[in-house]
């Protein structure tokens, strides 16, 4: 049995301005159609009654048209989200290989994103050098920039 890794999926308070985010900041494409859904069948799907979602994919960058997504999505009817920390159990931030982690995370702060953690330089023997820092998008999911510079001579 193989497996081949689809997309991953981010619930937002707003679709269409998270979407705009990851596509100004890191270059994803959206992939058609947009989705508007509802039924019995994504109530079964879910477990969520009268459930009824908006939203798009996004083909992450570096990995062609059949690249795995961002499907970023919004229920008609969510619950307060909860505080997210870098070491909140489960999945916690998505990380993006960059050119200039500097840059980037300028981006960010720029497209309505905010600052986590500071910066770092670090050598990691056998692997490189590794620059990144840690950031939020517009509604708090975390991402990482990084950059790993070979060591090799």
């Amino acid at each position: 049995m193989t497996a081949r890794y689809a997309h991953t999926n981010l619930i937002a308070s707003d679709w269409q301005r998270l979407a705009r985010f990851y596509q100004d900041v890191f270059g994803c494409e959206p992939v058609p159609p947009e989705r508007d859904l509802s039924g019995h069948w994504l109530d079964k799907a879910t477990g969520i009654g009268d459930a009824h979602i908006k939203g798009v994919h996004l083909r992450l960058p570096g990995y062609g048209d059949s690249g795995p997504t961002l499907e970023i999505f919004q229920y008609d009817d969510m619950p307060k989200r909860p505080s997210i920390c870098p070491n909140t159990p489960g999945f916690t931030h998505i990380a993006f290989a960059v050119e200039d982690v500097a840059a980037i995370a300028q981006s960010i702060l720029q497209h309505g994103g905010s600052i986590i953690g500071d910066l770092t330089v670090l050598e990691i023997p056998g692997a490189g050098v590794l620059t990144f820092q840690y950031l939020a998008d517009p509604e708090g999911n975390i991402l990482e920039v990084q950059r790993m510079e070979s060591m090799a001579p």
